[in-house]
């Protein structure tokens, strides 16, 4: 498995995994959005900024899903980066998101000063916490009232890595790297 930047072939997964109901899974659908936000961006930068990014979680030709960065200020002059991660139904409970999850934070370790990386999740979504457990992050606290969907407030859970928790030899250097 590797991680390797998006192809304008790759952009109607994208559709499918964030713009489906079918698609996002229960912890994920928040609504119908503008379908051509993405191609722009996508035609724009490769969806590939000094802000955040999005590479392709890949296994061989097959596209499993994607994984985000964004900046997330820590301070008036610092920040850390904040990841999330779309999995496809059929590739989700194989360990592939925790895997793909221990590959980003590698390579953004590796590439960028950060020395932060977090990532939240609804406090519902188990297997999410599981796969982020096993990559390494630890459990920060419960954010209560945290995320809008569904007609409702849900409580969400942060997790977070630091630079010095992370092993950092052996293929970091690329985005498939071991």
């Amino acid at each position: 498995m590797a991680l390797r930047p998006v192809l304008e072939d790759d952009l109607a997964v994208w559709q499918r995994l964030n713009n489906d109901p079918e698609g996002t899974g229960p912890h994920e659908w928040h609504g119908w959005s503008d379908p051509h936000v993405l191609r722009h961006r996508w035609a724009e930068n490769g969806l590939l900024g000094s802000a955040g990014g999005v590479l392709v979680v890949a296994r061989g030709p097959d596209v499993l899903g994607f994984v985000t960065w964004r900046q997330f200020p820590t301070g008036r002059i610092s920040h850390c980066w904040e990841i999330g991660i779309s999995i496809a139904p059929e590739a989700r409970g194989r360990g592939f998101g925790t895997q793909a999850q221990r590959l980003i934070v590698r390579y953004l370790f590796a590439h960028t000063q950060v020395n932060r990386i977090q990532a939240g999740t609804e406090i519902t979504n188990i297997a999410e916490q599981r796969a982020l457990e096993k990559a390494g992050f630890s459990k920060e606290g419960v954010l209560r009232g945290f995320g809008f969907r569904d007609g409702r407030w849900h409580d969400g859970v942060l997790y977070s890595v630091l630079r010095h928790e992370v092993d950092l030899t052996g293929g970091a250097g690329g985005p498939g790297g071991g």
